[in-house]
């Protein structure tokens, strides 16, 4: 594997994903609508709009590996989520055909199944049940991952993130919380699995509330989660920290809400 493409590459996941490839024999080639930020001798920087086909077909070409990160990381109004997180990935796809790629990392969500009852743990197999446009928007990226591989012979992988931040901040993300440690440990190794057709897999950590299984795909993968949101646990005890009537009923939280417009908190 010669050349890793990152899309979203100025973003949180992705500044994650490129120190955990930091010592990769493959160069990177970064792509956002921004510049990212202190780029190494083997990156090389694509300041582009995902959207754009021409552009992503540029980009993609001589790449081995695809990790697509790009598009809004939350709900947001239809017009907004079409071209960020709908066109954008399709292109993504596209691109990654066009340019002769092998494998693709698509970066899904745990709103791709939002709807789930929570007393169901959850494992890859779970049909779809998205709770919002943001929701369906991963449930097409998977789709097309499906037909990628299944058409194209693409070796996709779809990981469902959980809760991405530092530290969780409520008590649902007691169980879908992932650390920067654990979900950079985790797009390393799909990146270094052996070959495969598809695969779905949640990127949660180890925590012991954890709601998600991804059964013996972890094992095969080797993807140890290092981290247990539990130690916050006391700290996010008090009644501003709970899920609330609707929120506590489903995995995907408020955002199974009805008046849940988007959060300045993604994922």
């Amino acid at each position: 594997m010669d050349t890793i493409m990152i899309t979203g590459a100025a973003g949180r996941i992705a500044t994650v994903a490129r120190r955990a490839l930091r010592d990769h024999p493959a160069r990177l080639r970064l792509v956002d609508l921004r510049e990212a930020e202190e780029l190494a001798d083997d990156e090389e920087m694509i300041v582009g709009d995902c959207a754009d086909l021409e552009t992503m077909r540029r980009a993609s070409e001589g790449v081995d590996c695809v990790i697509h990160l790009a598009g809004i990381p939350t709900e947001a109004p239809w017009e907004e989520l079409l071209p960020a997180n709908y066109v954008s990935t399709y292109n993504a796809f596209e691109a990654a055909r066009l340019g002769g790629a092998k494998r693709f990392i698509f970066a899904s969500s745990n709103h791709a199944v939002g709807y789930h009852d929570v007393r169901e743990v959850l494992g890859p197999e779970a049909e779809p049940r998205p709770d919002g446009l943001y929701g369906v928007a991963k449930v097409f990226g998977e789709a097309l991952g499906r037909l990628y591989s299944d058409r194209h012979g693409l070796e996709v992988c779809s990981l469902r993130i959980g809760s991405f931040r530092e530290r969780p901040l409520n008590q649902r993300e007691l169980a879908t919380w992932i650390s920067p440690r654990d979900m950079g440990q985790l797009i390393r190794r799909c990146v270094d699995a052996p070959p495969f057709r598809y695969f779905a897999a949640y990127g949660v950590s180890a925590n012991r509330r954890r709601r998600w299984t991804n059964g013996e795909l972890d094992e095969w993968l080797g993807y140890r989660p290092e981290d247990d949101a539990e130690i916050y646990a006391a700290e996010l005890s008090g009644p501003e920290h709970e899920e609330g009537p609707i929120g506590g009923r489903f995995h995907g939280g408020p955002y199974c809400d009805p008046d849940f417009k988007g959060s300045p908190r993604p994922r």
